[in-house]
């Protein structure tokens, strides 16, 4: 007569381990600012576009450049630079939290949520002072 597997029963199958899946996991911060780190570093490589298109205008001569800077002042453009601004410095800090990771340092889970809501709020504050300055710089409102 054959072994039966361990696990196994006749005429039943045996039963298989499921996948981990999201219902399995915890919902973290660091967990989402690794998505957000995979958001912010798509929508550079397309705001990598609208720095393209600045210097293109910028070379093509005055009607271009004038294009590009009604597209800048509008409230759309303005919205688009200033995601572009956000995506840029958090995408920055995240490289900086794996670099931090790299020297075998941060991996606790208290440390990793630490570094986690250093990097959201590290990037939300340092995107509203990058603006409060450069509309400072700039003379206000144009």
């Amino acid at each position: 007569m054959a072994e039966l597997e361990v696990g196994t029963t006749i005429g039943a199958k045996k039963a298989r381990p499921l996948s981990p899946h999201l219902q399995v996991y915890k919902l973290t911060l660091s967990f989402l600012m690794s998505g957000f780190h995979r958001v912010s570093g798509a929508a550079l490589y397309f705001g990598m576009l609208l720095v393209a298109w600045w210097l293109v205008a910028a070379a093509s001569g005055p009607n271009a450049y004038a294009n590009f800077e009604w597209f800048i002042g509008s409230w759309i453009g303005r919205l688009v630079l200033l995601g572009y601004t956000w995506g840029l410095l958090h995408h920055t800090l995240g490289g900086v939290r794996h670099l931090i990771w790299d020297t075998i340092h941060g991996f606790e889970p208290a440390e990793r949520e630490l570094l986690a809501l250093a990097t959201i709020v590290g990037s939300v504050s340092l995107t509203l002072v990058l603006w409060v300055v450069g509309y400072l710089v700039m003379g206000g409102p144009r």
